[in-house]
């Protein structure tokens, strides 16, 4: 399945190599801007969602959440647009896709982060908000775990190529 998906990208992946990027770029490009990401956008949108929960000012948990909701779109985004060009940059290098822990607990790492955005679509206007809530925040602190672990998998991927 993974040579599949490679010789799917190999054609976009053949259209980068034209390009001239730098193999410094391709290597590293993909883990110090999922970095960025991930340190600045999602630990700041986390630690925003989490403030809203502890504080007790109704207007500050008023503006916690709306900076929560504003950004975490945006982190989602980042992310899934990170996801596709990490495996890209895997097929310009020739490396395979699929046998790798960090692509692995990427794709966990988007399909958690799937499950949390949808949380507040069917649940956080009802009487089950709460509850709604709760597992909306502590899936958060799942993905937060996953994307250290991620993390970690990647700068061994990365030394290891």
């Amino acid at each position: 399945m993974g040579d599949r998906l490679a010789d799917l990208l190999e054609p976009l992946a053949a259209w980068f190599r034209t390009l001239g990027i730098p193999d410094l770029i391709v290597h590293w490009g993909h883990p110090v801007m999922m970095g960025i990401v991930v340190l600045v956008m999602g630990s700041f949108t986390a630690y925003m969602g989490w403030r809203s929960r502890f504080i007790k000012d109704g207007e500050e948990v008023a503006k916690s959440r709306a900076s929560h909701r504003q950004l975490a779109p945006w982190v989602f985004l980042f992310i899934s647009l990170g996801y596709t060009g990490g495996v890209l940059s895997l097929v310009m290098q020739k490396q395979p896709v699929l046998n790798s822990p960090h692509f692995w607990t990427g794709s966990v790492v988007l399909g958690l982060m799937a499950i949390s955005a949808i949380t507040p679509l069917i649940g956080f206007g009802g009487e089950q908000k709460e509850g709604y809530r709760t597992f909306h925040a502590y899936l958060g602190g799942v993905v937060a775990i996953v994307l250290i672990a991620h993390g970690i998998l990647g700068l061994k991927l990365g030394l290891s190529l």
